[in-house]
């Protein structure tokens, strides 16, 4: 069959979910995965044809993206930060607003030649903790998430990019499992993006996300949005060195929520900082005493 005429075919069954420039994106994406053609080669060469075998991978791809199954899980791979990561249905796909995020940590430690340790408390794929490892030599990197499933991804991306990370199975809202899992252990950095989105949210959120992502890592109930805020912040009073910070992605819509939590938790120095949306996106605090 004709590469072309199998782009249309995918243009007739998808665009009215994803519109025109998106599902050209997901086409030239699947090629260049599954035909090793780019962008470039295939409008050079617009009547060329594959087989049936070569076809099969591209409208089993189709059938996924009419189901709204997002782009990344069914490559099982994604960028971020510029680095490769392997993505599945156990781990969020990273977003623009956690680069911006790792950006932010990075930008604070130029100055230091200080060996640092740095935790991150569910990790999901490991970005941001990779991310990190391959930017900051100077420091130690472990990474926490409750997801065995999600941890075991994590440790291949850790793989793939060559980044030295130990990671650690445990439930941060389980508190008696702390000083078991961290034992005269102090951190200087402790950075988390945990669940944030409320059920209320839901409705604001596309059927990729909602049908397709871990829900685990996503929801958390209305009555008790800051929950794993809370029980980070408290570990953190305890696993941070002094005048260690304490970075966390945030619910854009409780920015205030969280300076109350953080200042309520004796932190200082706390910035709220936008994405680039122009939305309350990440917060800091130091904490400078024991």
């Amino acid at each position: 069959m004709i590469l072309k005429e199998i782009q249309k075919i995918f243009h007739i069954e998808l665009d009215s979910i994803y519109g025109k420039e998106e599902v050209d994106s997901f086409f030239y994406l699947l090629t260049d995965e599954f035909l090793g053609m780019s962008r470039l080669a295939f409008s050079l060469q617009p009547g060329f044809a594959i087989s049936k075998e070569e076809e099969q991978p591209l409208f089993e791809a189709l059938t996924k993206l009419k189901l709204e199954e997002p782009i990344q899980y069914i490559l099982g791979k994604t960028e971020f930060f510029g680095l490769p990561f392997k993505v599945n249905q156990h781990t969020l796909i990273p977003r623009p607003e956690t680069e911006e995020l790792v950006h932010w940590i990075i930008s604070k430690q130029e100055q230091s030649n200080k060996q640092l340790k740095i935790l991150d408390i569910g990790t999901g794929s490991g970005c941001i903790a990779i991310s990190l490892a391959k930017n900051l030599p100077n420091a130690d990197f472990f990474a926490m998430d409750v997801s065995k499933e999600a941890l075991k991804v994590a440790s291949d991306n850790a793989e793939l990019n060559d980044a030295a990370v130990t990671f650690i199975e445990g439930n941060i809202l389980d508190r008696d499992r702390w000083n078991m899992d961290f034992k005269n252990v102090k951190f200087d950095i402790i950075v988390s993006n945990p669940p944030y989105v409320r059920n209320l949210e839901k409705a604001e959120m596309k059927n990729n996300v909602l049908n397709n992502e871990p829900s685990l890592a996503l929801f958390v109930d209305d009555d008790n949005p800051l929950l794993f805020y809370q029980a980070i912040t408290e570990f953190a009073t305890i696993y941070l060195n002094q005048n260690g910070n304490l970075f966390f992605e945030i619910n854009q819509y409780l920015g205030k929520e969280m300076i109350m939590l953080l200042e309520n938790s004796k932190f200082n120095n706390i910035e709220l900082k936008k994405d680039m949306f122009g939305n309350d996106r990440m917060i800091r605090g130091i904490k400078t005493s024991d």
